[in-house]
C-alpha cells in the first residue's frame, strides 16, 4: 500500500522555498516542504500543516499541480504537490524534521543536493523560472 504524501510549492520573488530533510526518506536532501497525510486529513489540510511544522509559516493551499511517485526504504510514496501561498516566506525557520530552510532560484538549486526528480518535476510544470 503506498503512503499518501503532499508537497507545498511556495514561490517568492523568483525563488522557491526549500527545506533540507532531517529524517528518512530523503534525509540530507533539499526538497519542497511536505510529508504524510494523516488519517482523516484532507490533502489541502496536510499541506498547510506540514508547511507550518517544517517552516513555521501560515500557508494557504492553492491549486493542485501534479502527482509524483517515489520509492524509498522499500516503501512506495504517492505525493500530491500543490501551489501554496504563505505570508513572508523569507521569515521561514526550520522546524520539525527540517534541518534548514532556504529560498533558492534555479541557479542555486544546481549547487544543492536536491531530491531526485524534483528539478525535472518543477521544470515540467514551469515552476523554476529562468
Amino acid at each position: 500500500m503506498p503512503a499518501c504524501c503532499v508537497g507545498g510549492i511556495i514561490r517568492s520573488k523568483g525563488k522557491l522555498l526549500l527545506v533540507r530533510r532531517g529524517k528518512p526518506p530523503g534525509e540530507g536532501y533539499w526538497s519542497i516542504p511536505g510529508g504524510h497525510v494523516e488519517p482523516g486529513e484532507t490533502w489541502q489540510s496536510a499541506v498547510e500543516r506540514e508547511i507550518h511544522e517544517e517552516t513555521g509559516l501560515i500557508a494557504t493551499c492553492g491549486e493542485f499541480v501534479g502527482w509524483v511517485e517515489r520509492y524509498a526504504l522499500n516503501q512506495r510514496y504517492v505525493i500530491a504537490d500543490f501551489l501554496v501561498e504563505a505570508v513572508n516566506p523569507e521569515l521561514a525557520e526550520a522546524g520539525d524534521d527540517a534541518l534548514e530552510v532556504i529560498l533558492a532560484d534555479k541557479t542555486d538549486m544546481q549547487s544543492l543536493q536536491v531530491s531526485p526528480g524534483l528539478t525535472s518535476f518543477l521544470d515540467e510544470y514551469g515552476l523554476l523560472g529562468s
